[in-house]
């Protein structure tokens, strides 16, 4: 009787945002420690706005795998040292993670995205994240300028 060993799996998520970046570093760096693969996670949804319908012209699909894209070529290059997979999903943000995160070793994301109150400690994706998971669940916070003391996450 075989048995087949499960290479651990990071999901991160990724939105461009620099606390998103920061997270997407520091989960290659976990996966290069422990042998992981990452599992890169942009979610996007149509904005949900009154009298608002999707025009044929967007397609924000597209647009959020070129940004997916743009910002892992940003951050790792153009030969990652560990296996990364992109994946680009419709869907609320923190539930698009939380269903990508399901069997996973490890959830990881940024501390802030790109909305909300840009002065707060913790985002409401990322609370959503942690008080959910059924995985670990790591939350980088972006460098704050001008503070000598904070190490690179």
């Amino acid at each position: 009787m075989s048995t087949v060993e499960s290479v651990p799996r990071i999901v991160v998520g990724v939105d461009g945002s620099p606390s998103s970046k920061q997270a997407l570093r520091w989960a290659v760096r976990q996966a290069e420690l422990t042998g992981a693969e990452v599992e890169a996670v942009f979610a996007w949804h149509y904005p949900s706005a009154y009298g608002w319908a999707p025009s044929v012209d967007v397609d924000l699909e597209t647009l959020a795998s070129r940004a997916l894209a743009d910002t892992l070529t940003e951050v790792l290059g153009a030969a990652p040292t560990v296996t990364v997979h992109p994946a680009v999903r419709e869907g609320i943000t923190a539930s698009v993670l939380l269903s990508a995160a399901e069997g996973a070793d490890l959830l990881v994301v940024g501390s802030r995205g790109h909305g909300g109150f840009a002065g707060a400690l913790l985002g409401s994706v990322g609370q959503h994240c942690v008080q959910h998971a059924h995985c670990p669940v790591v939350v980088i916070r972006d460098r704050v300028q001008g503070n000598s003391s904070e190490t690179d996450a």
